[in-house]
């Protein structure tokens, strides 16, 4: 079991009514809480809300509160500051003067710079210190009237050859506020990608399908991506560069598993983070298994760090890969399937 987990079954006696679990780890902490307690998960994160629901548990996956009623909720601390601000902000302003918001986190997470984040609405009080992590209490003392989504985002344009691209970045959402160096890498490479069906794997803000959707009018983009704040990213990005609905298709996805088959190409700059943590299984599996969500002459374009031995992973698949460039650190890799 998480160990932040753990630190909220220590502290369990404190939960009661219908209670929000939000940002919860994948685990099956719900079947030790007291009867008194009534769980429902809050998460962005789509193979979490997949394991949620596999509990039975009343679940909601979106980057917006959930329209129901609670009597407390349990903020486990995201590793963006900027997305606790706004899931902080969401949660104040739907609950009322009195009420309890719990705070879990690791300390290597953040949690007591995140704690800090709690003091401008009320009283906090730390209630437990253990397996490396804090659990706090805010007794709410000030609320805040609910603002737009569309208020946490965050612009930037980015030049692509003859593109000017407009970037929209919500809260959480990789490289928020600025190009980041692998993208940067690929970018000048995407003219190259074989038109048609083309999925943009780990899509964070849009910044690589939707230069793919302007390069071809006739590319259909299929948006892959575990985060709803990446995808809800992407979307805004989508339109705010003009490009018409029916050239995005949006999927919430846990792994490559979930792509759909018979692609043209698939692209990606891929994550290799998972919370705080660094985790490569989705990047590895792209590497080993993306050959079979592709047609005959399908390809493969991935940017990664020059020290990951995805080359190698690629090469047991296709049989060969080849680096199309190594600069500041990045390699872009390329493969076709026969």
């Amino acid at each position: 079991m998480d160990p932040r987990s753990e630190v909220v079954i220590r502290q369990k006696d404190y939960l009661k009514g219908r209670v929000l679990l939000i940002n919860a780890p994948a685990d099956h902490m719900i079947n030790d809480l007291n009867d008194d307690c009534t769980a429902s998960f809050w998460s962005w994160n789509y193979a979490d809300h997949q394991a949620q629901l596999n509990l039975n548990a009343e679940a909601f996956f979106s980057v917006e509160y959930p329209a129901q009623t609670f009597d407390q909720a349990v903020i486990f601390v995201p590793k963006s500051k900027e997305l606790l601000n706004y899931i902080l902000h969401v949660v104040v302003s739907h609950f009322q003067i009195g009420q309890s918001i719990f705070l879990v986190g690791e300390k290597k997470g953040g949690v007591e710079r995140a704690a800090k984040q709690l003091q401008a609405f009320g009283k906090c009080l730390k209630l437990d210190s253990a397996r490396h992590c804090q659990f706090w209490q805010l007794i709410l003392e000030k609320t805040e009237v609910l603002k737009p989504l569309e208020a946490w985002l965050k612009t930037y344009e980015v030049q692509v050859n003859d593109n000017l691209l407009k970037i929209c970045a919500l809260p959480g959402v990789f490289s928020q506020d600025h190009l980041d160096i692998g993208t940067k890498v690929l970018l000048p490479y995407l003219k190259e990608v074989k038109s048609g069906k083309i999925a943009d794997f780990g899509c964070g803000a849009g910044i690589i399908g939707s230069y793919l959707a302007k390069l071809h009018s006739s590319n259909m983009i299929h948006a892959l991506d575990v985060d709803a704040f990446a995808l809800a990213s992407t979307k805004m990005t989508f339109k705010v560069n003009g490009i018409p609905d029916q050239q995005l298709v949006l999927q919430a996805v846990s792994g490559l598993d979930d792509a759909p088959f018979e692609l043209d190409a698939i692209v990606s700059n891929p994550p290799f983070h998972q919370g705080i943590h660094t985790d490569y299984d989705a990047s590895e599996g792209l590497c080993k298994n993306a050959k079979r969500h592709l047609q005959a002459s399908g390809e493969l374009w991935i940017v990664a760090n020059r020290f990951l031995n995805y080359p190698v992973l690629i090469d047991q698949s296709f049989g060969q890969s080849t680096v199309i460039t190594d600069q500041q650190g990045f390699k872009v890799i390329y493969a076709r399937a026969e």
